[in-house]
């Protein structure tokens, strides 16, 4: 890796936020809570449209209607873990950096993100009740994305 872009994780840590995080004995568990309930809403958000774009569940719910009452909750819990994550990421920051897991998470979210944002939210909105094969790829391909980021996020605890 760039020694440069180690010397951008070093100060991260050594903010004052990160030290505060990795000084106090409560703060990370208490950012990380917040951070798995964001990832709850932001899941469940993400698999109730996902499923019905495949035609599992809701079935008698449009898939257009669907995703737009959902996309508040979406972007609502996106912005927690962006907050939380960044935090967390604050306090230890030189770990992240030594951790494949986390090169891994950190390159798939903005792909994820723009996926989310741009074809899923197109296909999503024009989806009538009975899911094309578009609209199943398209479901496919979003579930792999973001399970991908999610699997990779726990495995930075494990490594």
């Amino acid at each position: 890796m760039d020694a440069s872009l180690l010397t951008f994780f070093e100060w991260c840590e050594a903010t004052a936020i990160g030290h505060a995080i990795r000084s106090s004995q409560w703060l990370f568990p208490a950012i990380e809570a917040v951070h798995l309930l964001g990832l709850c809403v932001l899941g469940g958000s993400l698999l109730v449209v996902d499923l019905r774009m495949l035609g599992l569940g809701l079935r008698r719910q449009p898939i257009g209607e669907l995703a737009r009452e959902v996309w508040p909750w979406l972007l609502g819990s996106i912005a927690v873990m962006v907050v939380t994550g960044t935090a967390l990421f604050l306090s230890e920051s030189v770990k992240c950096y030594h951790n494949q897991a986390f090169w891994v998470k950190i390159t798939t979210i903005p792909v994820a993100l723009l996926f989310t944002a741009t074809v899923r939210r197109r296909v999503a909105r024009t989806g009538d009740m009975e899911p094309t094969a578009r609209t199943k790829l398209t479901a496919i391909v979003s579930l792999a994305l973001w399970f991908t980021v999610a699997a990779a996020g726990r495995w930075i605890g494990f490594s």
